[in-house]
């Protein structure tokens, strides 16, 4: 009974592991950095704020289109979702490593 078991936590933890492979590839096509808004003597100016190395870096990006800030809102969400379950599916992994670990083969 415990090779059965054994072989289906493995092959849940090969789904696990193409499962975090496909979030973190889907988060690398996500455009970087979010727009933030500055009022500058009653005119409204776009920055595309992203970090870089430890640093926060502001790119001035102008007057935006609404179509351009739906893209980066929606890649602000996008990019909230896929790291909530990047991080699920990394302590997936994790129990599932610890839990193949054992004195009988796979």
């Amino acid at each position: 009974m415990k090779g059965v078991i054994k072989s289906v936590l493995a092959e849940e933890l090969e789904n696990s592991l193409r499962m975090k492979r496909e979030y973190e590839k889907a988060l690398r096509k996500l455009p970087q950095g979010c727009l933030s808004a500055k009022i500058i003597r009653g005119h409204e100016y776009y920055y595309l704020v992203k970090r870089v190395g430890d640093k926060v870096r502001y790119d001035y990006k102008g007057k935006v289109s609404e179509e351009e800030k739906k893209k980066y809102t929606d890649a602000k969400l996008m990019r909230a979702k896929y790291r909530k379950l990047l991080s699920q599916v990394k302590k997936q992994v994790r129990f599932l490593r610890s839990s193949l670990r054992g004195k009988e083969a796979i």
